[in-house]
């Protein structure tokens, strides 16, 4: 009998996810606990294994389109298996790990007349559709039944822009990951008035115990970076000063129990995600650094599960990775700030009258207005600033 191959729920809260990339094609053999597919939720891109070995009998969910936890995306069996009737003819329906068929409105799409029914749309379809006034009518389909995909949708845009009568411009659609980053990012300076304080560090003790301890750290398998130190610092500060460490509640603000640290993690042309480290505050030098690198890695190998980006009471982005000097972030709503670092660059400083070179760094402090006035910040940022300035681990 064919195996259904059903969404799963990847995290607490997660009822939807886009299936992202098929690693089989429809005919393709495949193996129990092969990775099947890529999916996407929450910014985080999971491989799915196969539930059993056999052949790819049918691709229910095209790539680009969102599924429900519980729904069929595809099947597996033996070649000369067939799959029931009602399953290849009928819209995609959520079916229970016991086998029972999960109901739910199929969206669907009229001509102004009524009388036309474009059939099953995903919402991906529907929101292209309505961004570039594009007329499904029009369009063909070529997904199961004719349904209009968004690879539909897309090459019509396409075709209508290298049409003579279209203006001169390249249109490039938004991934997944870049408007979840649109939505967020406006969001947040809508819901917090943002305020940008600054300071300058001496990196000269940091510069030195990082030169003295690589080796040993990466006898203990860890590669010792300034992210660590950043993010042991914050950590001190973050337990000076706990309104730092808080959210803005209508019943008033709520200052977190553990120091969790999200930092951002560039993706190259996808955008950026932000895996966390938990209670930064029990963990040495040591521990952050092991942290740090296991989730860049993962992260860039599309392998974080999406618990791991959630939960964060302060943010750390590292603008500096590009040469940037200091920046303005964006709070990660409903946090109360973000530390912004910029590139560590020799440079020449005044020490007891004299001029002498020493590697600096700009800390671009963003924080809730709401929550903190200016001078609790700058008492925050002088804490992280003397950490840095004043290593002694």
């Amino acid at each position: 009998m064919a195996t259904k191959v059903l969404v799963p729920r990847l995290g607490e809260g997660v009822d939807e996810l886009t299936i992202v990339k098929w690693l089989k094609n429809q005919g393709d053999p495949v193996k129990e606990l092969e990775p099947l597919l890529e999916v996407e939720t929450d910014k985080v891109v999971t491989e799915i294994p196969s539930p059993a070995t056999g052949i790819v009998l049918k691709i229910v969910v095209s790539e680009n389109t969102p599924a429900r936890v519980g729904e069929v995306m595809a099947w597996i069996g033996q070649a000369d298996e067939s799959i029931p009737v009602s399953i290849l003819s009928g819209p995609r329906t959520p079916v229970s790990n016991d086998g029972e068929t999960m109901t739910h409105d199929v969206p669907q799409l009229m001509h102004d007349t009524g009388t036309h029914v474009l059939g099953f749309l995903s919402p991906v379809v529907r929101k292209i559709a309505t961004e570039h006034n594009l007329d499904l009518l029009q369009v063909k389909g070529s997904g199961l039944n004719g349904r209009i995909t968004k690879q539909d949708v897309l090459a019509a845009l396409k075709t209508r822009s290298t049409s003579p009568a279209a203006s001169p411009g390249h249109l490039v659609p938004f991934t997944i990951i870049r408007r979840q980053i649109a939505e967020r990012m406006q969001q947040s300076k809508q819901i917090a008035p943002h305020v940008l304080t600054v300071m300058e560090a001496d990196m000269s003790r940091v510069v030195a115990h990082r030169s003295a301890s690589k080796a040993s750290f990466a006898a203990d398998g860890a590669n010792l970076t300034y992210t660590a130190y950043f993010i042991a610092a914050i950590s001190f500060g973050l337990k000076a000063f706990p309104f730092v460490n808080s959210s803005w509640t209508d019943q008033g603000i709520l200052i977190h129990a553990q120091i969790n640290i999200g930092m951002a993690t560039s993706l190259g042309e996808e955008g950026l995600i932000v895996p966390v480290l938990r209670k930064v505050d029990e963990l040495s030098l040591l521990g952050i650094a092991r942290a740090v690198n296991d989730l860049a890695e993962r992260a860039r190998t599309k392998k974080l599960q999406p618990d791991e980006v959630k939960g964060g009471t302060f943010t750390l982005t590292n603008h500096g990775i590009s040469g940037s000097l200091f920046a303005m972030p964006i709070i990660n709503q409903p946090q109360c700030s973000i530390l912004g670092v910029g590139v560590i660059q020799k440079r020449a400083v005044v020490i007891n009258d004299a001029i002498a070179i020493h590697p600096m760094v700009y800390l671009s402090f963003v924080f809730d207005h709401r929550i903190l006035d200016g001078a609790s910040a700058d008492f925050f940022l002088a804490r992280v600033k003397e950490s840095l300035e004043n290593w002694k681990e």
